[in-house]
């Protein structure tokens, strides 16, 4: 049950879930139901569903990290996919509206490791061919730099890796300690919840029983007040009735 919202869009609930019975009855939960399907027909979420929310301060999700460890630890710990180009970036835009759009990702190309000959036409163009030949040693020196990069990190790879690691262990450790405490509170403030309603549960039951009491016994003064005028109503009518006899008897 919900009382009357002082404030539009704020329920005051009254339910007391611990301690209400009834739940089970038959016709409760079906009338749950059709409740929630008639507020369900007259709720109509149009794209933009939190409109009346004020816009969010994206700025505080931008990455600025002054130092590699620092950069490190924001993109290792927080948020690591989504803040390393921020709300506010072109791309991120982009992105955004073409899933709104419900478009498919756009593939990798492929096109810039291909190495075409010239076209038929193209044959006896030296520039052609000179152009292919500077696309074939530009892709040559990136291949020789993906493999001096490759050695690189078979050489330094390993302790960054494991650097990595630990770094990884340390935050898996923080957040289970954080889930715990969470865990915990939730606990902590099921059972306060849980007794408070007990609590009220038993005053309301004392209240019930004391309005009962007190119902009961203006119903037996009601009673007894109907009574009284009855018998009040006898008496003088038949005290008028003997007032009447007198008469008589005086005549």
């Amino acid at each position: 049950m919900a009382g009357t919202a002082s404030v539009a869009g704020e329920v005051f609930v009254d339910a007391l879930p611990y301690f209400d019975q009834g739940y089970d009855a038959p016709g409760v939960r079906e009338a749950a139901a059709a409740l929630v399907e008639e507020e369900t027909r007259r709720y109509r979420p149009t794209k933009n569903y939190l409109s009346y929310l004020p816009m969010p301060e994206f700025s505080a999700f931008e990455v600025k990290a002054q130092t590699f460890e620092t950069s490190l630890i924001l993109l290792e710990l927080v948020y690591i996919p989504v803040l390393c180009f921020g709300f506010q970036t072109e791309i991120m835009r982009n992105e955004f509206e073409r899933l709104a759009a419900r478009q498919p990702m756009d593939l990798l190309s492929m096109k810039r490791y291909e190495l075409p000959a010239p076209t038929s036409g193209q044959k006896n163009d030296i520039t052609a061919w000179q152009e292919c030949v500077n696309n074939s040693m530009a892709q040559l020196e990136h291949q020789a730099i993906r493999i001096e990069n490759l050695e690189l990190m078979s050489h330094y790879g390993t302790n960054a890796w494991k650097v990595y690691n630990d770094n990884l262990a340390f935050m898996i450790e923080m957040a289970q300690k954080e889930l715990h405490k969470f865990r915990k509170k939730i606990q902590d403030l099921n059972w306060q919840r849980k007794n408070d309603q007990l609590a009220a549960g038993a005053k309301l039951r004392e209240l019930e029983s004391n309005w009962v009491s007190l119902v009961s016994k203006n119903y037996e003064i009601e009673r007894a007040i109907v009574q009284l005028e009855n018998e009040v109503s006898h008496l003088r009518q038949q005290q008028g009735e003997e007032n009447k006899e007198n008469i008589r008897q005086d005549f």
